[in-house]
């Protein structure tokens, strides 16, 4: 567990919370370097991801080092959304969970940046970047809901698999003076549009469950995180102090 004091308690919670969102998806992204359907596509998420490391940096330096908080914390220390950490499986999986973390992220960057907050600089300059999220994922969303019978099925799957996910992404956090209930009417309208326009289904299933909804925030997180924390973090707890 890192020791670096923290540098403003009162930014912690909501630095840690957007910085280790930002982490986890970037890593996430990360893990398609050679092995993503197309070259093309190899380029624009592992720029995504850069986009995402950028933000975690500045986010993460709020609070403390670094590095130490992305290499040294434990697992019940990160307060990420559980929707990032969800493995990458198939491609439309990918996307399905970066349409609704960027359409988030999005909304909540722009409201930030409309205030005069401690994190109104970074979202003026994070608004641009998630917008180009956004587009990304919303156009593969379209092609792949309305492609072909087996890129509409799988996409569906996807849609649905992740939905249960999305409840976490509104609970309050601290720090952060947003009105989570219109940020949610916003998200599912605009979720819901693209998803119409894809000749997608809206899930109907829970967006949170009893033991999902808030978890990522309060530091308990799904199995494969920890598989995806110990990988992420091997190369510097076996190199303690090494320097490049």
């Amino acid at each position: 567990m890192t020791t670096t004091p923290v540098k403003d308690p009162a930014l912690a919670p909501a630095a840690l919370a957007l910085g280790d969102d930002a982490l986890v998806l970037s890593h996430r992204l990360g893990e398609w370097a050679g092995n993503a359907p197309v070259l093309e596509e190899e380029v624009a998420l592992a720029n995504i991801a850069l986009d995402l490391l950028g933000q975690a940096r500045v986010l993460l330096s709020m609070v403390g080092d670094e590095d130490e908080l992305a290499f040294l914390r434990e697992e019940r220390a990160f307060r990420n959304l559980q929707l990032v950490e969800q493995p990458n499986g198939d491609f439309a999986h990918t996307i399905a969970r970066q349409l609704y973390f960027s359409v988030y992220q999005h909304l909540l960057h722009t409201e930030l940046a409309g205030g005069d907050g401690p994190f109104a600089a970074l979202a003026a300059k994070a608004v641009k970047e998630t917008a180009y999220h956004r587009d990304h994922a919303e156009q593969w969303t379209l092609r792949l809901g309305d492609g072909t019978e087996v890129s509409h099925y799988r996409m569906q799957q996807a849609v649905n698999a992740l939905w249960r996910y999305t409840g976490e992404m509104f609970q309050p956090v601290e720090g952060l003076d947003v009105d989570w209930k219109v940020l949610e009417t916003a998200w599912l309208e605009q979720i819901e549009d693209v998803l119409r326009r894809a000749t997608l289904s809206v899930p109907e299933g829970p967006r949170a469950g009893a033991w999902s909804a808030g978890a990522g925030r309060q530091g308990l997180h799904t199995e494969p995180f920890g598989r995806m924390l110990a990988e992420m973090q091997h190369l510097h707890r076996s190199h303690p102090g090494a320097s490049w």
